[in-house]
């Protein structure tokens, strides 16, 4: 660069504006230089040399200088191409796109900008895989750390301050598909606008930097395990598309009382400070060349990408946060947004222990049955449902050439998936040989995890039980206690099966848990029944002591996937699965696959049957029927008919199996009080059979044992017969249940054999 003293004959004001160009990391920099060093009479071959530039570049920046001055510098409009560019909201799209790995090139034609400066921006975020491990995030000064999370958002009259958290020396995780999309980030967006917009005129300074203190000692309290970043996304005094934040840049401080007008000034430059202390709070302005709208978006995506439970889940607890503002803003005064996202320690413990995990005892995961086609699962399927079929009726059932399915056969044979039978005489031409299922070639391990007690069972391919523990745990547990309690029952029940099962063909470990449960995190959400649960990241948690696949499901689910998988042609057609354990609930299976909905939580059954009898309340909510609860609410029922039974306390499991006994052998209270709560939840299957026009209903579960199964059968037959709208087209049947009284710790090992081997083009992403 040019000395001050060779202004190169430039006025000074021009020699001074180029020179603080120049000193900028901006798209303004290497025009000044170029125009710099011609004006020290440089040729435009050494000016390339230097710069690292083209010639064509140095060329077309002198020869706007020379025609139009500092103007000509300037960016000038392109047909086509945005004036000003958002490097926030380009990384967005760059995340979001599938398999966050957008190609610069696609991106560059939906925002209207060359694939070049894309490029660039990616590489100054750090996007490239290839090129940068983990991503970089270029506030003033920048974010430190690669794994950074979104723990919060302020907003007041004056400001909005988002809180990032970052795990200091940590490596950022693999990068994985979002599950936030442009539906979710519109809606934050219109909530902003109009919390900014019902926000009265500015607040004393006092008072916002009052507020704001409050909230960051609460974050700092709320988030003990993690450094806590705040960025200003918007400022009164500022523009606030953007603009640096006042008096706050680079400044490092705890988390306390309110910054004074005698607190000095910023202790470092805008550059990258030295990793924040857990309970240190470090303030950061937006990147130069973003705006707010455009970096919440991209913190967002960013998050979503890298943390699994940052879930669309987390971000409608946001949405839901600003939009309950806006409501109370309108019968009340003026209160700050002051969102803090839920508790990370156990992600934060369970990702610090998998960096080295500890998986004694355990079997591995294995890829030994990876299957090479969706018509090889076509094969098993058919096969599956016959329980013994030729390789001929194979071909005729599915619509595959004789050839593909000999081919097939062949080498699910050479893996030992399938095995041949005897041999059966035909009336013409040589014997046909029919192929089964090997049930020793695939194991898997279900665990169901219930208010009252634990069960464990690994089963073979063809459904059947190899061993089987249990454990009774209280509804109060603490959550730690209550995964090492299931990781040891777990360890217990495959250190049983160790010699029938061998562990290459060991697949991997379903969960099926109450619901509510966030599939996309594994996270089960504060069931009703569990009260010390609140969010526990239980699939995170059990990875870390288990290095082969694991996947979780709403125990509902899970039992019609085990019915579906075990009771193999008898099961071969649409039905839902009424699961009766401590609450009812129901598990679909519909077009030839489960029916998980949107969120995998489909089949929630006590609210049905509530609309469906008229319970509701002053609000409109839905009652929780008790009912929907059959070992509290027909003891009680019982008890209050006149039944008494001395020997169990009133609503536990021993009491309902005293009252089965006695409605078995003809109490009046007992089989009164079993008809009343089979009748509701036979009213919320009249309600399904209606809306789904199905005609098998499946009754099982813990609770429906051999002495009250008469019971709930006839009632509910009787209702979804009688009473359906098209009952004159189809009749109903009700049946009991293929599986044990294990069916959910059954059913979620057969997720694992349902996931690996049943046909679907759309696959489900497995743990």
């Amino acid at each position: 660069m040019p000395d001050t003293q060779q202004a190169g004959g430039l006025p000074p004001e021009t020699y001074a504006r180029l020179r603080r160009w120049a000193e900028q990391d901006g798209p303004m920099t290497t025009r000044a230089r170029v125009v710099l060093l011609a004006a020290q009479g440089l040729r435009d071959a050494e000016i390339s040399r230097r710069l690292g530039v083209s010639r064509q570049t140095v060329g077309t920046w002198r020869h706007r200088w020379q025609s139009a001055g500092l103007a000509g510098l300037r960016q000038r409009p392109r047909t086509g191409r945005p004036v000003t560019v958002d490097e926030a909201e380009v990384v967005t799209r760059a995340l979001l796109a599938p398999g966050g790995s957008g190609a610069s090139r696609a991106i560059a034609r939906e925002v209207g900008l060359s694939h070049a400066t894309v490029a660039a921006i990616r590489r100054r975020w750090r996007l490239a895989a290839d090129e940068f491990p983990t991503p970089h995030v270029p506030t003033r000064p920048p974010l430190p750390g690669a794994d950074i999370w979104v723990m919060g958002l302020y907003v007041d009259q004056d400001r909005a301050v988002l809180l990032t958290g970052t795990r200091p020396g940590a490596s950022g995780p693999a990068p994985a598909a979002s599950v936030i999309g442009e539906d979710l980030l519109d809606g934050l967006d219109r909530a902003l606008d109009a919390v900014r917009a019902a926000a009265p005129g500015t607040a004393a300074a006092a008072v916002g930097d009052q507020a704001l203190a409050r909230y960051l000692a609460a974050a700092a309290e709320h988030h003990p395990d993690i450094a806590l970043h705040a960025v200003t996304l918007w400022d009164a005094a500022q523009d606030p598309d953007g603009g640096p934040h006042r008096g706050t840049r680079g400044r490092t401080r705890t988390a306390g009382p309110a910054p004074t007008d005698t607190e000095p000034g910023p202790t470092r430059a805008a550059t990258e400070p030295e990793p924040a202390a857990v309970g240190k709070l470090t303030f950061h302005d937006l990147p130069a060349r973003s705006t707010w709208r455009g970096f919440l978006h991209a913190m967002i995506a960013l998050d979503s990408t890298s943390h699994p439970e940052s879930s669309r889940r987390v971000y409608l607890d946001l949405l839901s946060a600003l939009e309950r503002h806006g409501t109370a803003r309108t019968t009340g005064p003026f209160a700050p947004v002051c969102w803090l996202r839920e508790n990370v320690a156990e992600h934060l413990r369970a990702a610090r222990a998998g960096q080295a995990p500890a998986h004694q005892g355990s079997f591995s995961g294995v890829n030994q049955i990876d299957l090479g086609s969706f018509n090889e699962c076509v094969v098993i399927e058919s096969v599956r449902l016959s329980g013994s079929i030729t390789r001929g009726e194979i071909a005729h059932r599915t619509g595959l050439t004789q050839q593909s399915v000999s081919r097939i056969a062949r080498s699910l044979l050479d893996r030992g998936i399938l095995v041949e039978d005897a041999q059966r005489r035909a009336t013409s031409g040589k014997p046909r040989t029919p192929m089964r299922l090997c049930g020793t070639a695939a194991h898997a391990l279900g665990l169901h995890i219930d208010p009252e007690v634990l069960t464990a069972v690994v089963i073979d391919l063809d459904g059947s039980l190899i061993c089987t523990c249990t454990r009774p745990v209280g509804a109060g547990i603490e959550p730690g206690a209550f995964v090492d309690q299931a990781v040891a029952l777990a360890r217990e029940t495959l250190e049983k099966a160790r010699g029938a099962v061998r562990e290459d063909g060991f697949l991997g470990i379903g969960v099926a848990v109450p619901g509510p449960v966030d599939i996309a995190s594994g996270t089960v959400l504060a069931p009703p029944l569990l009260s010390a649960w609140d969010d526990l990241p239980l699939l995170y948690l059990l990875k870390d002591h288990f290095p082969c696949p694991v996947i979780i499901e709403k125990d509902s689910l899970a039992a019609a996937a085990g019915e579906r998988w075990i009771g193999r042609d008898r099961r071969a057609r649409d039905f839902a699965y009424l699961y009766l354990g401590t609450g009812v609930g129901s598990g679909l299976y519909l077009n030839g696959d489960l029916y998980r909905g949107v969120s995998a939580n489909a089949g929630e059954f006590g609210q049905l049957c509530a609309l469906t009898l008229g319970r509701v309340g002053a609000d409109g909510r839905p009652e929780i029927l008790p009912e929907c609860n059959p070992p509290v609410s027909v003891s009680d029922l019982a008890a209050r008919g006149g039944l008494h039974t001395p020997e169990a306390a009133l609503g536990s499991t021993a009491a309902y199996r005293a009252v089965g006994r006695a409605a078995a052998a003809g109490d009046p209270a007992a089989v009164a009080a079993l008809r009343e709560v089979a009748g509701a939840v036979g009213r919320g299957a009249l309600g399904l059979v209606d809306l789904l026009d199905i005609d098998l209903i499946v009754l099982g579960g813990p609770f429906f044992t051999e002495d009250v199964a008469d019971f709930y059968l006839d009632e509910i037959g009787r209702t979804v017969n009688e009473f359906p709208t098209a009952r004159r087209l189809r009749r109903v049947e009700v049946e009991r249940s293929v599986l044990s009284a294990e069916a959910a710790a059954v059913g979620a090992a057969s997720t694992i054999f349902h996931a690996t081997f049943t046909p679907r083009l759309r696959g489900r992403a497995q743990g």
